[in-house]
């Protein structure tokens, strides 16, 4: 039996600042590949390009990764301002769209980091800009030196709801996670169920109350090791359980609901 597909939503990007490229993070690929156990496919995030429909239908669960670019603060009410960044509006149009069909089929999807802001907007949640200006938060930005490993080296404690989805997937109601993120969760969505805070109050994990299937998101980078993480590779082996069933025609395990 073949492989189950997971469409990882690919980024606009310029090559030497000058070729236009749609890309994802390798790391996306082989989380899929070694721990999810399916076929990864990068999806360009472009709706001339695709359609929601004709994903929904190729893919048995998508990957929602990270991306320098934000969501468009106009997708949730807001105004542009110089601190909400760069913006690649062809990925709003593809993703906030895909996500909402997504939970109301129960066909799987894992949000991370962008991803998980993504899942937020999608669902009628607004984000901060910059959430290190919010008193007696953290600096959750990535480290802007060092090497790759340094960036994204675990430094954070995220504690999980006792008894909820994510502490039943991990095992644990306190985990460490790495954190490289600027913007975060500022109002959550009416059917965005905060699973996990870090230490500062900032949302770490979330799920959609009442939908039939996957809907897990974080706002770290579990991506990162996967196969080796204590804490991504649980979370990725839900995942490719979830994706799996729907491969077979059956609706994933229902983990994102409530215990």
């Amino acid at each position: 039996m073949a492989r189950p597909v997971v469409g990882i939503i690919g980024n606009s990007y310029l090559i030497n600042d000058e070729y236009p490229a749609h890309a994802a993070g390798l790391s996306n690929s082989c989380a899929v590949a070694s721990v999810v156990g399916g076929t990864p496919m990068i999806v360009p995030s472009d709706p001339s390009l695709v359609s929601v429909d004709d994903l929904l239908e190729v893919c048995d669960g998508f990957i929602l990764p990270g991306a320098r670019a934000n969501v468009h603060p106009e997708e949730y009410g807001h105004q542009p301002t110089d601190k909400h960044g760069t913006f690649d509006r062809a990925r709003d149009s593809v993703t906030l769209p895909l996500i909402r069909a997504c939970v109301e089929r129960g066909q799987p999807f894992l949000g991370l980091c962008r991803g998980f802001q993504e899942v937020n907007v999608a669902m009628g949640g607004t984000l901060h800009p910059e959430i290190r200006e919010i008193p007696g938060r953290f600096n959750h930005r990535m480290p802007p030196d060092g090497t790759l490993e340094e960036k994204f080296e675990i430094r954070q404690r995220v504690t999980l709801s006792e008894g909820g989805p994510f502490a039943r997937v991990l095992g644990a109601t306190e985990v460490m996670t790495n954190t490289l993120h600027g913007q975060g969760i500022e109002t959550p969505g009416p059917r965005v169920v905060v699973d996990g805070y870090a230490d500062d109050g900032t949302p770490e994990a979330i799920y959609i109350a009442d939908a039939p299937g996957f809907t897990l998101s974080v706002q770290w980078h579990p991506e990162w090791n996967a196969e080796n993480d204590p804490v991504s590779r649980p979370l990725f082996t839900a995942f490719g359980e979830a994706v799996r069933a729907w491969s077979e025609g059956r609706r994933p395990h229902a983990v994102a609901l409530s215990a």
